[in-house]
C-alpha cells in the first residue's frame, strides 16, 4: 500500500483522484485545499489529515518522512498555474507527482521539470485519459491500419456550457488557466496529436473568453476544432433535450461516439503509474506546446 497525499481537494477534479487511489488499494495521509467544503473525504478517506494552510501541510509531510512514514505519491488537482511549484514540492519531498492537465502552461517548464526528475530520482506524471479509452484506442488501430499516405478530414467540436462563475474564477483568466484550448480543450489536442501525429500547422482562428476555434494541420489529418463554454453555441436539439454539454468527433464526415466510458479512466491511469509505465513529461509535451503556440498565434 502506498501513502499518498493530494493538493486540491476542493476541486471538480479530485473525486476521481480520490476514487483511484481508493480504487487501486492505497491510502490518502493528508490533502490541502484553502477551501474547506470538502466533505467528500469522508466516503473516500475518512482518517486523511486536512490542511488550509500550504505551509502547515508541507511541515505535516516533512514530520511524516522524520517518522518513516514518507509520502510516495503526490495527486496534484490544483489551478493550472499552480501546477509547476506543486510537482517540484512532490519532488523536494522525495515523492512522485501525479499531475491533472495541463501538466504546465509552457513548454519550457516541462525542461525544468525534467531536470528536477533527474536530480531527485523521481517522476512526473499526468493523467491522459482519453489515450486509454477503447473507443479512442481502436479508433488509433483504424488509422494506423489504413493506407500510409491517406490523410484525414475531421471536425471537433466541444460545448461544455459554464456560468458567469467561471469568469470570476481562475478558470477566466488566461495567465492562470491558459484560455479556454488549454482548460477544456488539452486533452483534446492530446487525443489528436497521439492518433494523427505532429503537428505541420496550428492556427486559431477565433480566441475569445467563452470560444475558441481554429485549423490544427496534422502528419496525418487536417482538423477543425471549436471549444466553447458558452450556452448559445448548443446545437437545438441539444439544449430541447435541456442537455448543457456537447460533444462531437467526425472523421471523414462520420460520427465518433464516445461520450460514455469515462468513469474508470482515472483509475486506469492510476493503475499504470503504479507500473511504472504512466504517461510522463514527453508524453504532454505535443499538447502543452500546441496550446502555448495557440495563445501566441492570436
Amino acid at each position: 500500500m502506498k501513502n499518498f497525499a493530494l493538493i486540491g481537494v476542493a476541486g471538480f477534479i479530485s473525486p476521481r483522484h480520490l476514487q483511484a487511489i481508493k480504487d487501486t488499494g492505497n491510502n490518502l495521509v493528508a490533502a490541502l485545499d484553502r477551501f474547506d467544503s470538502v466533505g467528500i473525504m469522508d466516503s473516500y478517506f475518512p482518517n486523511a489529515d486536512f490542511f488550509t494552510e500550504f505551509e502547515r501541510f508541507d511541515r505535516h509531510l516533512e514530520k511524516l518522512r522524520r517518522q518513516g512514514k514518507k509520502i510516495d505519491y503526490v495527486s496534484i488537482c490544483s489551478p493550472n498555474y499552480l501546477h509547476d511549484s506543486h510537482i517540484r514540492f512532490a519532488l523536494r519531498h522525495q515523492a512522485d507527482a501525479i499531475c491533472e492537465k495541463p501538466l504546465v502552461l509552457n513548454p519550457w517548464n516541462l525542461d525544468a521539470l525534467a531536470e528536477i526528475e533527474q536530480e531527485t530520482g523521481r517522476k512526473v506524471y499526468t493523467i491522459l485519459q482519453l489515450r486509454l479509452h477503447p473507443v479512442i484506442q481502436e479508433l488509433k488501430r483504424q488509422v494506423e491500419a489504413s493506407p500510409k499516405d491517406k490523410h484525414f478530414h475531421v471536425d471537433l467540436t466541444y460545448v461544455t456550457s459554464r456560468g458567469s462563475w467561471y469568469h470570476r474564477s481562475w478558470k477566466g483568466e488566461e495567465s492562470k488557466s491558459g484560455g479556454i484550448a488549454t482548460n477544456i480543450g488539452i486533452h483534446f489536442f492530446d487525443m489528436l496529436l497521439w492518433i494523427f501525429g505532429g503537428i505541420k500547422g496550428n492556427q486559431a482562428e477565433v480566441v475569445e473568453d467563452d470560444h475558441a476555434s481554429g485549423l490544427l494541420e496534422l502528419e496525418r489529418a487536417k482538423v477543425k476544432w471549436s471549444l466553447s463554454i458558452n450556452a448559445d453555441h448548443l446545437p437545438a436539439d441539444v439544449k430541447q433535450k435541456g442537455k448543457r454539454t456537447y460533444r462531437s468527433l467526425k472523421i471523414e464526415g462520420k460520427e465518433t461516439e464516445f461520450s460514455d466510458g469515462f468513469t474508470d479512466l482515472h483509475t486506469k491511469c492510476y493503475e499504470g503509474i503504479l507500473a511504472n509505465h504512466g504517461f510522463g513529461i514527453d508524453d504532454a509535451r505535443p499538447s502543452v506546446e500546441a496550446v502555448y503556440q495557440l495563445r501566441k498565434s492570436k
